[in-house]
């Protein structure tokens, strides 16, 4: 299971503090289309389509009605065209908005109250825990999925966690600021699924609960540290009951992530730099860790302050239990699959042209295959 990012829905960041100034009811759209591929690597080079259209609307209650200090937020996905990872066959996936199964969802739909004068918030509802857990800004110019949640964890889950393009029933409570020291922790249904999906959004809890936990301080540089663990068992990739049916294990792990601006002034661009440490039980997944690493450069050319170029570096480290899969089924899994990202992106008026190229090594985690580059043009028009 590949893991993805909404790179173009609205994150916390984004959503208006209640009580502030500017439209009680904000409405943003995007547009995202990709043409990508493998041109390299495979005996057949070959692409794909894909786009997806995502709309979120953000109300101030507290200037529209009156009630202190909330905040409500609603998003839509629309997702269509091919399946580019079908081509490549690789374990984590190179376009953050591949999904499985097209269609239109309700992504997120959610209340957030401020306590302690917005010291602190709860929020209730359809959430993504990639928007606030996991995540790092410096990386979100990059496409491929590791970048946006690392895979040790997006791979959990009776169908994923609550990331896009399906979220689930969540509470969340954070204490602290975006910028200082903060603690936020959620308890989120391990199903997810939402209105679009099939059986729609699960009220029953019957797989139990994904619980994530992080701390963090954000300054010159950012960092935070988490922990997600799930309160009920979930099924082992090799291990089996008497009867044949897998059995369970404790999924859980932690993470680590670093951001910070390493180079700024006047009439340059701003380079900022990014790291990202994940380790999980290597038990009910492919993936017993992972790590990610690169720089975003902003402003590249003085005439272009919305040009913008990202490096990045990735690894998914397998687990013992799916090389030993593997190894049953007669393929030699390497220690991680890997792989580099290049990618620019220019906005010009409302659109934004984003190239993107992609060297995967051991793909699928096989270390027999060749590497494979990937190639890829992304087209955004944004609405506001």
């Amino acid at each position: 299971m590949s893991s993805s990012t909404a790179a173009f829905a609205a994150s916390q960041d984004d959503v208006p503090e209640a009580g502030s100034e500017g439209p009680v009811w904000q409405l943003q759209s995007a547009y995202t289309a990709d043409v990508i591929g493998v041109v390299d690597g495979i005996d057949t080079p070959a692409g794909r389509f894909l786009d997806n259209f995502d709309a979120s609307l953000d109300g101030d209650l507290e200037r529209q009605f009156g009630w202190r200090g909330a905040r409500v937020h609603f998003s839509l996905l629309a997702n269509g065209g091919g399946e580019p990872n079908a081509i490549a066959g690789t374990l984590q996936g190179y376009d953050n908005i591949e999904v499985g199964s097209q269609g239109v969802r309700l992504y997120e739909a959610w209340i957030e109250q401020d306590l302690a004068e917005g010291r602190a918030s709860i929020l209730a509802g359809l959430y993504d825990v990639n928007s606030e857990f996991y995540v790092t800004e410096a990386s979100d110019l990059l496409m491929a999925p590791p970048f946006g949640i690392g895979s040790e964890l997006a791979a959990t889950g009776p169908n994923g966690p609550a990331i896009f393009p399906s979220t689930s029933l969540a509470a969340r409570i954070r204490i602290g600021s975006t910028d200082g020291f903060h603690v936020q922790a959620a308890a989120v249904n391990a199903r997810a699924g939402t209105i679009g999906d099939d059986g729609g959004v699960d009220t029953t809890m019957d797989d139990g609960i994904l619980y994530l936990a992080e701390a963090g301080w954000a300054g010159p540089l950012r960092i935070a540290v988490g922990a997600w663990r799930y309160g009920e068992g979930q099924e082992d990739i090799r291990d089996t009951l008497p009867g044949g049916d897998p059995a369970l294990s404790d999924a859980q792990g932690a993470y680590l992530v670093a951001e910070g601006t390493v180079f700024e002034a006047e009439d340059a661009p701003t380079v900022r730099a990014f790291l990202r440490l994940g380790v999980s039980d290597g038990d009910t997944t492919d993936f017993k860790g992972g790590w990610q690493t690169g720089l975003r450069v902003d402003s590249v050319f003085d005439s272009r302050p919305d040009s913008a170029f990202s490096i990045g570096f990735h690894q998914g480290l397998l687990s013992d239990k799916s090389k030993a899969n593997a190894r049953d089924a007669g393929t030699t899994f390497g220690n991680a699959e890997g792989g580099i990202e290049l990618t620019y992106a220019d906005t010009l008026g409302p659109f934004t042209i984003q190239p993107d190229l992609q060297w995967i090594y051991n793909p699928g985690g096989d270390k027999d295959r060749d590497p494979i580059l990937t190639a890829g043009l992304r087209l955004i028009f944004t609405l506001r």
